[in-house]
């Protein structure tokens, strides 16, 4: 198998964890309060990373440091508001498609906040994905789920995180306060995604210690409990993100955009499978909706991709 197949078929492995990981959230955040939750996870995740990345955060600089944790940080915000909506939703694979408009307002915000020029593609995605919204949430008239208003919200959020996380991972060139130019260096994957986890761990601890009761948890621990805070940890965190950068490591085509849009697919059939779920007819048109705006705003790339694989298909 050529690195390039090797490299496709290990992202679908990772969709596949990144969705199931959903199931072992969901099952956990039944259990124990879900800020709780989220720093366990997170902090063990995070823990397992810098075991592995310790020899290359020691050669981080205090800026790269710096920039590390305030990626984190939003990303915090972000996961923070994900797990509040999972805990209020009343149906995962829904939840899922919300969540991934994250993907489409990526350029939105990276136009609005950075003043980066973006293709039509974007433009042409941002009104299909407003419209499968609207069936999602205005099924019965304006009265979102609260559930549904802290998934948008994290979607938002998210937005901000994975442009601020690619800013963080390349070398720029910026200009100071003083009109200074400054070299920004690149943060390697590893140790980046390492501070970013723990620094998510350490807010939602910190929420979870002002605003969630601890004794009856602890109090209550058990084994199955700690299975799904592992399971979400390791598999669906830290081996997660560990496998995703081996495999983009493998080829340097961009296949892999193509292949990690359909986590929410997979998070809906599981959900159907694990939970009993079913989607009404707008729920469907909702979903699809969005997913047809998140092909639309990648259709650049995977346009790309397509092409690439057909060509080296035939040089086979």
């Amino acid at each position: 198998m050529s690195n390039t197949h090797k490299s496709d078929l290990l992202l679908v492995i990772v969709t596949l964890m990144a969705a199931i990981s959903w199931m072992f959230s969901k099952e956990a955040v039944l259990l124990m309060p879900p800020l709780m939750f989220m720093a366990m996870r997170f902090l063990l995740a995070g823990s397992v990373l810098a075991a592995i990345a310790w020899p290359s955060l020691r050669r981080l600089s205090l800026d790269q440091v710096r920039r590390s944790a305030g990626v984190g940080l939003v990303f915090g915000v972000a996961m923070s508001c994900w797990v509040m909506g999972l805990f209020h939703a009343s149906h995962v694979g829904e939840s899922a498609f919300l969540t991934s408009l994250g993907v489409v307002i990526v350029p939105v915000i990276a136009r609005v906040v950075f003043r980066e020029i973006q293709p039509l593609s974007t433009w042409l995605a941002v009104p299909v994905a407003v419209g499968g919204l609207a069936l999602l949430s205005l099924k019965n008239g304006f009265r979102p789920e609260i559930g549904q208003l802290f998934f948008v919200g994290a979607a938002f959020i998210f937005a901000l995180y994975f442009t601020l996380n690619t800013r963080t991972a390349n070398q720029r060139t910026v200009v100071n306060r003083r009109g200074e130019t400054v070299e920004k260096h690149r943060v390697p994957a590893l140790p980046l995604t390492s501070i970013a986890l723990l620094t998510v761990g350490t807010v939602t601890l910190i929420e979870s210690t002002l605003l969630e009761p601890w004794v009856p948890t602890l109090e209550n621990f058990s084994g199955i409990l700690a299975m799904w805070i592992i399971a979400s940890a390791v598999i669906g965190t830290a081996g997660r993100f560990l496998l995703q950068t081996y495999a983009q490591s493998l080829s340097t085509h961009s296949h892999g955009v193509v292949i990690l849009v359909l986590e929410p697919v997979w998070v809906a059939l599981f959900a159907a499978g694990w939970f009993s779920e079913t989607m009404s007819a707008t729920q469907l048109a909702g979903c699809g909706l969005i997913f047809l705006a998140l092909l639309i705003n990648r259709w650049g790339v995977i346009s790309k991709a397509v092409k690439g694989w057909l060509r080296s298909q035939k040089s086979a």
